[in-house]
């Protein structure tokens, strides 16, 4: 039996490469024979930059940039010179990056938190500091934002000029003051490489799906000021498509990360695709599952958002693709019948009787646990089937 095991991150408690191991070990014990090929992954958000050095044997790149709120901090991203052949095409120097590692919400403690002045400037910081590297394509993880912004911000660092009708420093500061745009001027000498913004999310910039309306309340935006972010986002697509020409408000994935999403896609020409789809490309997914028996995914949590692009729908869908078996462990699980039908069977951490701290902090041992279950459920049913091919 060949099993592959393909798991996305368990957010605050172990990275994609962890999980698979302790889901390997835990299945060993049932299954100690059994062929197991371990391939970590992700889709945009989080530990996407990870993933994908791990895949490529890349380097890391540090350089400086600026926090949500400004304050200058060390970042690094992954570097891959040059891409290996079944990559290349006409790549030449590629750099990896999490737009998190300027602009996230782990830069920023919780009573912190607050997307009216938070800005993706440092993401520009970043995209400038591959460009004078010579990066030929960057790819940016679109997860775990703390920024409600547009983009403005990343524009901002890339040196587009923003006139306000008022010039007031609140204005130029605060998200808030986006109300108030009244040009953007493009910087006459800007050239950037190719850029893929890689997005687990689909949601437009605006309206009730908007980054604004679902995503901004954990990131800190007060109800009461919903409204007014929602009018800034809408100045700002306004004025982008009178003066750049270009509108992809309504462009799935435009609401990614606060609505950079749309900015990478107006300021820099970048081009928007799932995060999962360029992981599984760059780590050979298919070919992986084509040659399993089994395949187990993973991730902390799966409900309704994990059908929208999240590594666990995407590795059952290709496995359903290819004919085989998907099971998942996860930290959590809707009981939504259309979240848990894509999977042949659904294993939960989440027990009678421990919290979600202690939960999150026994997360390696749990997981050998259910993998250990779903092991000895695989090897009662291989026995079983045996005994019908004998009886045959």
């Amino acid at each position: 039996m060949k099993i592959l095991i393909a798991p996305d991150k368990f957010k605050g408690s172990l990275n994609a490469q962890e999980a698979a191991e302790n889901i390997a070990a835990g299945l060993r014990e049932s299954l100690p024979e059994v062929n197991i090929d371990i391939v970590p992954m992700a889709d945009g958000g989080e530990g996407t930059a990870e993933v994908i050095s791990q895949a490529l044997g890349a380097a890391w790149l540090q350089s400086k940039a600026h926090d949500p709120l400004g304050r200058e901090i060390d970042v690094r991203y992954a570097w891959v010179d040059p891409p290996p052949p079944r990559l290349r095409r006409d790549r030449q120097r590629l750099a990896v990056m999490e737009m998190s590692e300027a602009a996230g919400l782990r830069r920023l403690s919780s009573n912190e938190r607050d997307p009216l002045r938070a800005t993706t400037f440092g993401v520009g910081e970043m995209i400038l500091d591959a460009s004078r590297h010579g990066a030929t394509e960057i790819i940016i993880g679109l997860g775990g934002s703390a920024t409600n912004d547009g983009g403005s911000g990343t524009a901002k660092a890339l040196g587009f000029r923003f006139d306000y009708e008022h010039e007031q420093k609140e204005e130029r500061e605060c998200v808030t003051g986006l109300v108030n745009l009244n040009r953007i001027e493009k910087p006459r000498d800007l050239k950037l490489p190719r850029i893929i913004a890689a997005v687990d999310v689909r949601n437009p910039l605006l309206g009730k799906n908007g980054a604004t309306r679902v995503f901004g309340l954990q990131k800190g935006v007060t109800p009461d000021k919903i409204d007014t972010l929602e009018r800034a986002l809408a100045k700002l697509a306004d004025i982008v498509s009178r003066d750049l020409k270009v509108d992809y408000r309504d462009k799935p994935g435009a609401g990614a990360a606060g609505g950079l999403g749309f900015g990478l896609m107006s300021f820099c020409g970048a081009k928007i695709r799932s995060g999962f789809d360029v992981v599984a490309e760059i780590v050979g997914l298919e070919s992986k599952t084509r040659n399993a028996d089994i395949v187990i995914t993973g991730e902390g949590s799966l409900d309704r958002q994990t059908l929208e692009g999240k590594t666990p729908a995407g590795v059952a869908r290709l496995a359903r693709k290819l004919g085989k078996r998907v099971f998942t462990i996860v930290g959590r699980a809707s009981k939504e019948r259309q979240v848990r039908e894509i999977f042949d069977g659904v294993y939960e951490l989440n027990q009678p009787g421990i919290n979600e701290k202690e939960q999150m902090a026994r997360a390696g041992e749990l997981l050998r646990e259910n993998a250990r279950e779903l092991g000895e459920m695989l090897k009662k049913t291989s026995n079983a089937q045996h005994r019908t091919r004998l009886r045959h």
